[in-house]
Order: C-alpha cells, then structure tokens, then sequence
C-alpha cells in the first residue's frame, strides 16, 4: 500500500473519529509529515513508541522491532472541531506532481499553478524536495521545487 495515502486517510479519520490520540507506522517520511503538521499547529505531539502505547523511555528501531514501532500523534481540537478539517494527497503513485520554485510561488500566491488550485488562507503544503520534507514556505524561502506531496487545511 503506498504509503502517504494510507498516512492522509489514518490522520484524517482519526479526527473524524474524535480520537485524543493515535498510532501511525514509523516511517522516515511519516515522521517528516507528521512533525511539519505539529511545527504548523494541527497536532499537539509527535512521540515514538510501540504499538501497544507510547514509550516512557527512549528505545532504539532495531530490525528486530521494527515491525511493533510507531509514530504516537496527539490530535488537537479547538473548541471541539478538529484543527485539521482536510489532509489530502496531491502527488498520487500513478500521477506525480513536481513544481519548479516559480510554481510554488504562484500556488502561495493564490494563482492557480498546472491543475492544482492555489493555497486558502490556513492551508498549508508540504513538498518533497533534494533538501527532505518541507512546508511550501520553507521550500520558497531555500528557493528549492519539489514534488507536492498533500496539503492540509
């Protein structure tokens, strides 16, 4: 199963659910999401762990355990309406999407770039680029372009 997709739709319905907190497996590329969703305020806390629960004390992945670790994220609610109202994917398996620097500009700028609509106001990117797994604003300010992996609002 592709990975992010499965990542989207496990955090999304996890807000549905009303869940305080939730399991997600731990992957270089759903930790780098997962802690931009936090630095940008749509979760509460990123921590390592098993599947049974959060660890108390820090435990190395070995490949030994590595099948049992997962990311533990605490979802964030105002006023009991979830923080996160969307996560979707926009560079699927079937159809990447890579945007040079001027097409990111133009999507933060509120011009439509290719067949992606432009950023609303609260809505963030996070983009795939040689330097790892940015928010669009930082990807801007390193001037690097990318592929847009989703983008949560």
């Amino acid at each position: 199963m592709p990975r992010l997709p499965d990542l989207c739709s496990r955090i999304q319905n996890g807000f549905r659910a009303r869940l305080q907190t939730m399991a997600i497996p731990d992957t270089k590329m759903n930790l780098a999401v997962a802690n931009i969703l936090y630095r940008e305020g749509f979760i509460s806390s990123v921590t390592r762990g098993d599947h049974t629960g959060p660890d108390e004390t820090c435990t190395v992945t070995t490949p030994d355990n590595i099948a049992t670790r997962r990311l533990w994220l605490n979802l964030k609610y105002k006023e009991n309406k979830p923080a996160l109202e969307a996560l979707s994917v926009v560079s699927k398996p079937s159809k990447k999407v890579y945007f040079t620097t001027n097409e990111l500009k133009n999507i933060a700028n509120g011009r439509r770039a290719q067949f992606i609509k432009p950023l609303q106001p609260g809505e963030i990117a996070i983009v795939n680029t040689n330097l790892g797994v940015l928010e669009l604003q930082e990807a801007l300010k390193k001037n690097v372009g990318g592929e847009i992996l989703c983008r949560a609002a």
